[in-house]
């Protein structure tokens, strides 16, 4: 199982919020490529990226950091947050992002979606931020009327290479993440999931973990890092277990 520590970025600074609250920010680096770089440096294979900005804008609104956050690793990064035309999508991909992660765009233009995965295969995940089980859009902002497995299942067979899902009830809240809700998406589906939202110990990787084989392949890491809850060292061991 992967594990991704997330950098949040919100003002071209490492954040992270409270349930998706934009006025509820802890700024925990003002160097979001160091913090990327602290991360490799780590142990980490992977780096999930969010553009807080961009998410509510539509379009990037921190771009000279992610661009510094490439430059500064090795390790693949996945990016998130504003990418709503194949414009953005081929820009960030030509320009070193490994995969990025349409959320808006899969509920509001799914041809792009689809498109974008007969293009650039391997690169796009489908992000599905839910809130009481129907997805969020705009950053957060809005509630749709679609369901997380609704919206999981339009993509199952143009090639997505994985659903990244988000309990927003959960996230930045420390409060554990929702097995239960991911394992469930997770076994009706054959992409596979990487979870987020609400991982505050090495107990709920392990509960993620034990859903394996159900197809949960990934889980972000955001606040339990930054504040010392995790240990890296000791959680990237865990989510080795199977290898």
């Amino acid at each position: 199982m992967i594990l991704y520590p997330a950098i949040d970025l919100k003002d071209g600074q490492c954040v992270r919020l409270l349930r998706g609250d934009m006025k509820a920010a802890t700024v925990f680096n003002d160097d979001p490529a160091a913090q990327a770089r602290a991360f490799e440096a780590q142990g980490f294979r992977w780096l999930h990226v969010v553009d807080l900005d961009g998410a509510i804008a539509g379009k990037a609104a921190n771009a000279r950091a992610v661009e510094a956050i490439v430059r500064s690793v090795a390790i693949p990064v996945q990016l998130g947050g504003g990418i709503r035309d194949a414009a953005s999508i081929e820009r960030w991909l030509e320009g070193g992002v490994r995969r990025v992660i349409l959320g808006t765009a899969a509920v509001r233009n799914p041809d792009l979606v689809r498109e974008a995965c007969h293009k650039f295969p391997g690169s796009v995940a489908v992000g599905i931020d839910a809130r009481g089980g129907k997805v969020a859009v705009e950053g957060w902002a809005k509630t749709s009327e679609v369901s997380a497995l609704e919206l999981a299942l339009r993509f199952e067979d143009c090639g997505v290479t994985a659903i990244i899902y988000t309990d927003i009830e959960r996230d930045g809240a420390l409060a554990g993440v929702n097995v239960e809700a991911t394992a469930a998406l997770a076994s009706r589906l054959e992409t596979p999931v990487i979870a987020s939202g609400g991982v505050a110990s090495l107990g709920d990787i392990r509960a993620l973990h034990g859903h394996a084989k159900d197809g949960i392949e990934g889980v972000i890491c955001g606040r339990a890092l930054y504040d010392g809850r995790i240990d890296p060292k000791a959680a990237l061991a865990l989510a080795a277990e199977d290898e």
